[in-house]
């Protein structure tokens, strides 16, 4: 009578959990997985313990510090964080530095942005061939590759000539490794580049309010000095169309001239009217 009653109570457990292990199971993946959330800092020990795996033979990224942080506040409405790579550009990001103490980056617009591709400034004349009045730069080619958010000196053809120029890359575009001279990268604020306005140049540019360097503690820009800001920009841009649509004007009225003196040159002279005697 024993067993059959163990029996009984064995086979009545293994009925429920029988019938009970399914809707269990169905219960909890209706549950919501807790969000993983983690931030900036340690992704970034992730990612570099990652690399040190995968990659022994490359030295691993520096910690970011505020002497090597490039902050950049745009009219488009918030901060860009970069870090700056002195240990594979020291020339070029001892530039960046220089101009960015003297002021020299505030207020430039992005003169040329393509979409998908980079948006660059840097240009004190805005239409890409100004500079800085300090020499032209060697290159300073390195192995960070051109992915999204990279920081790259701007030149013209010649490979020693970026000065003050530079862009960031809105897409990974690999052909640029090794014929420009990255400097660093986006480490936060990204959106705020996405939304600089588009074209060569663009018809309404957005604008570099204020540059710093993160160890000199400064702060964003205020709204009303953002408003200033492009309120100035909007101006000079005012000023350059009304500059250009005189130009056009007086182009207009010398071609004029030019073809009217022309036909008067090539006009027969009246012929003499004959005198009797």
């Amino acid at each position: 009578m024993r067993c059959k009653g163990i029996l009984k109570s064995t086979s009545a457990i293994f009925v429920f959990f029988f019938l009970a292990a399914p809707l269990l199971a169905q219960k909890r993946g209706k549950e919501k997985e807790p969000e993983l959330t983690a931030t900036p800092q340690e992704i970034r020990k992730v990612v570099q313990k990652t690399q040190r795996q995968a990659l022994p033979d490359l030295p691993p990224i520096p910690e970011m510090t505020p002497e090597n942080t490039l902050n950049l506040d745009l009219s488009t409405g918030g901060r860009v964080v970069i870090q700056l790579r002195p240990d594979k550009a020291p020339k070029s990001v001892e530039r960046i530095k220089i101009l960015v103490r003297e002021g020299f980056y505030n207020g430039l617009r992005f003169h040329r942005v393509i979409e998908g591709f980079m948006a660059q400034t840097g240009d004190p004349k805005g239409d890409g061939s100004g500079g800085s009045s300090l020499p032209n730069l060697p290159a300073e080619f390195n192995d960070m590759p051109h992915v999204r958010g990279e920081v790259s000196m701007a030149r013209a053809q010649e490979k020693d000539s970026a000065n003050s120029q530079f862009f960031i890359v809105y897409q990974p575009t690999f052909s640029l490794d090794g014929e420009y001279t990255p400097i660093g990268r986006v480490v936060s604020g990204m959106e705020y580049v996405d939304a600089v306005e588009k074209g060569e140049p663009p018809a309404h540019p957005s604008i570099i309010v204020r540059a710093s360097i993160g160890s000199d503690k400064i702060h964003p820009p205020t709204t009303e000095e953002v408003k200033a800001a492009v309120e100035k920009q909007e101006a000079i841009n005012l000023a350059e169309q009304q500059k250009q649509e005189e130009e056009v004007r007086r182009n207009a009225m010398r071609s004029l001239l030019a073809k009217s003196r022309a036909a008067s040159a090539n006009a027969e002279p009246p012929a003499a009217s004959g005198q009797s005697h």
